[in-house]
Order: structure tokens, then C-alpha cells, then sequence
């Protein structure tokens, strides 16, 4: 195997570019340009979405949108829609503290936010999402918190916001993004749920207006590994592949 070689196309700064992008996964566009968030920085301190647009030869980044707390604090990975509009979700901030999905669309002047949920909404499941959100083929938005995983379904302008599943109390769920099957059942993994408590792979299937769970693997910290902080990934043949945060030999 050959050694790969490293480039670093853009560093940041820790102002007004943004500061900590470790969280969320990047996307690119049709365009090749590259979009991604930072957890702080920007104009208002609470954290940055931004692109990377190659321009001859040196990739020049460009902030979309700064948040400031209000409308959310501590941005994470993100989905791009065909009309090139970005939705994501906050760990912080909004309402009641414990974060938001958003919606950033451009427009001549810059891109304008939209809050579409509030995460701790009395009567409502999901709070502190670390995840990102990824769409199904009718664009319907899925997201997991630490509590649950949920769906924002979009109609005459509005989202609603539904909760598939929860995880049992007193136990930690995704901390990534889910991923999708052809078929349309979700897939993820879960930090420390599971029969041990050292995390879970765990699929939902979908029938109907009816989610199913079904638990995967339990990890049990050993060999096998545990504490999960990354999602799956999903091969041709349907085996997934992952990574564990410890336990091995």
C-alpha cells in the first residue's frame, strides 16, 4: 500500500471563521464544494456552518451563518436538499436551551436560518443532539438525539416532529448520524444503550405508519469493543462495518 499524503486546505482561525469543527461529518455539493460546521466561533460565538469552495487551485471558505444562542448554539452535521438548502441540528441553544434543527437557505443577500423544531418542547421526547440529519427518498428529514431517534416530516411549508423510538432511561443513545437501507429502514448505533451498557447496533424497520427495533449487537466492552461514538456504514452485500471507542485487545 502507498503512503498517502496529507494537505490542509483550510485552517481555522478560532474567530470569525470558527473554532472546533470535530463534530459532524462534512457533505459536498454537485459542484464539488465541501459544507460543514464549527461547535464555536463566528459572529455571535455559538458556532459557524460553512462552505469550501475551490478557487484555482486554493480552497477559499466562506461562513453561511454564525449562530448566537437564541437560535441555536454548537452546530453538527448536516443534509443538502436538491434545491441546495442545509438542514441540521444543535447540541445548544434555542428555546430552551438544549438545542434546534434549522434550515439555512440562500438567497442574494447571504442565507437566512429557519428553526423548524425546538428540542425540549414540553410533552416532546429528544434533547442535546450530537447527530446529524440525513433524508429519505420523499424528503422527510431523520435525526437521533441521545433519548431518541425522530423524523421531521415537511408539509405546506411547515415540519412536524415525530419520535420513531426511545431509548431506555438512564442510558446513552446516538451520538452519529443514522443511515439509510434501499429499502428505507434506519440504522445506527448507540453510545452506551444496549444489554451491557457499553453501547448497541440497533435497526428500525419500517411497515406501514409502524417503526420496529431491533437490536443488532450488544457490545460488551471487551474484545468486541464499546462506548460507540461513531455511526455504521453499510456495504453493497448489506454488512455493516463500524468502530468502537474502546475495550479490544
Amino acid at each position: 500500500i502507498c503512503p498517502g499524503t496529507k494537505t490542509v486546505i483550510h485552517r481555522f482561525m478560532g474567530g470569525s471563521d470558527g473554532d472546533e469543527p470535530g463534530y459532524g461529518d462534512l457533505i459536498f455539493d454537485q459542484a464539488g464544494n465541501i459544507y460543514g460546521s464549527t461547535e464555536v466561533g463566528g459572529s455571535g460565538g455559538a458556532g459557524t456552518v460553512y462552505e469550501l469552495m475551490l478557487v484555482n487551485g486554493s480552497w477559499m471558505e466562506s461562513v453561511l451563518y454564525g449562530f448566537s444562542v437564541t437560535d441555536g448554539s454548537s452546530p453538527n452535521g448536516m443534509a443538502l436538499d436538491n434545491a441546495g438548502n442545509l438542514y441540521g441540528t444543535t447540541y445548544y441553544g434555542g428555546t430552551y436551551g438544549v438545542g434546534v434543527v434549522f434550515e439555512l437557505t440562500p438567497s442574494g443577500s447571504g442565507w437566512t436560518e429557519q428553526v423548524l423544531h425546538e428540542f425540549g418542547t414540553p410533552g416532546e421526547e429528544g434533547n442535546n443532539c450530537d447527530a446529524g440529519l440525513i433524508f429519505d427518498q420523499s424528503g422527510n428529514l431523520f435525526g437521533a438525539t441521545p433519548v431518541n431517534v425522530f423524523e421531521m416530516t415537511p408539509s405546506n411549508g411547515n415540519w412536524t416532529y415525530t419520535s420513531l423510538y426511545t431509548f431506555r432511561t438512564g442510558l446513552v443513545g446516538p451520538y452519529s448520524d443514522l443511515i439509510m437501507d434501499a429499502a428505507g429502514n434506519l440504522y445506527g448505533t448507540a453510545f452506551t444503550d444496549g444489554a451491557y451498557g457499553y453501547g448497541s447496533v440497533f435497526k428500525l424497520t419500517h411497515s406501514g405508519d409502524a417503526w420496529t427495533y431491533t437490536d443488532l449487537h450488544d457490545f460488551t466492552g471487551g474484545s468486541d469493543g464499546g462506548y460507540i461514538w461513531s455511526g455504521p456504514l453499510l456495504d453493497a452485500n448489506g454488512n455493516l462495518w463500524g468502530t468502537a471507542g474502546s475495550g479490544g485487545a
